[in-house]
């Protein structure tokens, strides 16, 4: 059976989902925003607890890590992310999932060989390149004086 390329595409054109772009846009914003206003949220409850601002911003960050990790290992953040997209990616609870995701995904092979082993998988050439490259920089900056 031949199709001509103009059958092909009104055949691709039928399968295909339509684009959803401002869909996308609207819950990644809210989502990313959420986790924002979350975050904002929680350092205005621990300076109201009697930290001053740099251990309120030390205990958002353990706290975003922390409920993000208990999300992706509860596999609720991939449920969360299926909607909310690139909303999910705010840098510090997106690395949290991807650390905790892969080693979740090998949970079965045993703590050390499976959770140890596969828990940088994807996160592990972000922290490889990103510590080389602040070698590198640092010691640009220090030969150079450009402190």
């Amino acid at each position: 059976m031949t199709v001509s390329k103009s059958e092909y595409k009104k055949m691709a054109d039928k399968a295909s989902p339509g684009t959803t772009y401002g869909k996308n846009l609207f819950f990644a914003f809210l989502f990313g925003g959420g986790i924002c206003v979350l975050g904002q949220a929680l350092i205005n409850l621990f300076m109201q607890s009697g930290m001053d601002i740099k251990e309120a911003r030390a205990w958002v960050s353990i706290s975003l890590i922390a409920l993000s990790a208990l999300l992706t290992a509860l596999k609720i953040y991939d449920n969360i992310a299926k909607i909310a997209g690139a909303g999910t990616l705010v840098p510090i609870t997106g690395f949290a999932n991807s650390i905790v995701a892969p080693a979740m995904e090998f949970k079965s092979e045993g703590y050390v060989i499976g959770i140890g082993g596969k828990m940088f998988v994807i996160a592990g050439p972000v922290l490889v390149y990103s510590t080389s490259a602040a070698i590198l920089y640092g010691l640009i900056v220090w030969f150079f004086h450009l402190y």
